[in-house]
């Protein structure tokens, strides 16, 4: 049932327990030792290994023995080894694989006792429970848990106070766009954009340490480890079939954060219910602050152990760092915190994905149509990504109305930033170098046209 009222409300599920049961009356391991000592033995094998002998031999070693295994060296290929399990009257043979662990598929095991252990209990529950599994995701409880929703209300709630949603613009081709009011007076309103601080989860393989239940159907994550994976931003844990179906409603948990650069952008901003990198907010902050008229604003580099100081007062103090100018009298520190910062992102402001298309607009030789195409591309932007780009060329635009005193006009601007905000998804210095003339060409109209394409 959805709840409306306080998370301490807030009652949880009823755990379904029927996979768990299954699990316990799953056949246990008994490993069937080979009579006398085998100098072939690998060392990482115990007694339960037997040798070169033949498939039918191992089955009759096996035969009526529910749950019972051995290894065996293959005949075939000399050097490999088989596991030979019993299990539903009939004898199952795997490659068997070790490199530290014991392995015949992903799930790496200590032992071959525990390896066995998994196998049997997978077996048995996909054998009794295979149209239940099959059927597990169709009636899921992750949309009626009403503290997760509740969450997810607040949280886009927050959100929607305080940011600027994309607004969409048609750049008509019959009035050249020179100045700001002929810009204006070109703009064709169109519905805005509706979006939301979207975030996949950041599903891994995870071993759970006693038992554990899906938090999207309710079902038992059933094994002896890997049973399902887990969110290292937010720690969902659901099965890993169940994790394709998990909503894109991410909400990292700022515990579980461990830094702030080289973080990805959307998780970094929702693990803080924020609209924008708090070092782009903090950084702009302090420049436009005491740095506006600098000369060399962005080009001139400050000291990089300076720069690192900054990273890793942001990593360890977040919105707390101080770098005011007390801490860092030098502008150009800040600046290079700023950029270091951009740069470092997992996936860019301008994202891989987007990458080419705001290349080819750059290459387009009609003004409009390039606008357009650049327009046309910030709206496919993630609104994370959008937002923080929106805020930043606001800034760099009024960094260009002081040019007189810092130098930097918006073509100078575009050459520092355009390998920091867009990098091809590829890291190919070829493709660097060729495309370097339309990253710039990009960020310069973004500054120059900011008005306009935001």
């Amino acid at each position: 049932m959805m709840l409306d009222t306080d998370p301490d409300d807030y009652q949880p599920p009823i755990w379904k327990s029927y996979l768990y049961q299954l699990q316990q009356e799953a056949p246990r391991p008994k490993r069937i030792t080979c009579p006398q000592e085998m100098e072939s033995r690998p060392k990482y094998y115990g007694r339960e290994f037997h040798g070169m002998i033949s498939r039918d031999y191992a089955d009759e070693l096996l035969a009526g023995k529910e749950g019972a295994y051995l290894i065996r060296e293959s005949q075939r290929q000399p050097g490999t080894h088989t596991l030979a399990l019993s299990f539903g009257h009939q004898t199952f043979n795997y490659r068997l694989f070790y490199d530290g662990k014991h392995f015949v598929g992903e799930k790496r095991f200590e032992s071959v006792h525990d390896l066995v252990t998994d196998a049997l209990i997978t077996l048995y529950i996909e054998t009794k429970a295979a149209e239940y599994i099959a059927k597990m995701t169709t009636n899921p409880i992750y949309e009626h848990l009403g503290y997760t929703s509740l969450l997810k209300d607040k949280m886009v709630h927050r959100l929607s106070c305080g940011r600027t949603e994309p607004r969409r613009v048609t750049f008509q081709s019959e009035d050249r766009i020179s100045s700001p009011v002929v810009r204006r007076s070109a703009l064709k309103e169109t519905p805005e954009k509706l979006s939301s601080y979207e975030k996949i989860h950041n599903f891994k393989v995870h071993t759970f340490r006693g038992p554990h239940w899906c938090e999207y159907c309710a079902n038992f994550m059933w094994g002896l480890i890997a049973q399902g994976v887990r969110c290292s931003d937010c720690g969902l844990n659901v099965h890993k079939q169940c994790s394709k179906l998990v909503p894109s409603d991410c909400q990292p948990d700022l515990r579980r954060i461990k830094k702030v650069y080289s973080c990805d952008l959307t998780t970094l901003v929702k693990a803080h219910n924020t609209t924008r990198p708090m070092v782009v907010d903090i950084c702009i902050r302090e420049i436009e602050l005491r740095g506006m008229k600098s000369e060399g604003l962005y080009r001139v580099s400050g000291f990089s152990e300076h720069i690192e100081d900054v990273r890793l007062a942001f990593d360890r103090d977040g919105e707390r760092a101080d770098i005011s100018a007390s801490a860092y009298a030098d502008i150009n520190i800040i600046a290079g915190a700023l950029k270091l910062y951009l740069r470092d992102l997992p996936i860019p402001v301008i994202t891989f994905d987007l990458y080419s298309k705001f290349i080819q607009a750059a290459k387009l030789p009609n003004a409009e149509s390039r606008l357009e195409a650049i327009h046309e591309g910030l709206l496919q932007l993630p609104p994370a990504h959008y937002e923080t780009l929106r805020y930043l060329m606001a800034h760099l635009k009024r960094v260009t109305t002081l040019e007189k005193y810092n130098l930097m006009n918006a073509e100078n601007l575009g050459i520092v930033f355009g390998p920091t905000l867009m990098q091809p998804p590829e890291q190919n210095a070829l493709t660097t170098l060729n495309d370097m003339r339309q990253q710039k060409l990009v960020v310069q109209l973004m500054i120059e046209h900011e008005d306009v394409l935001f």
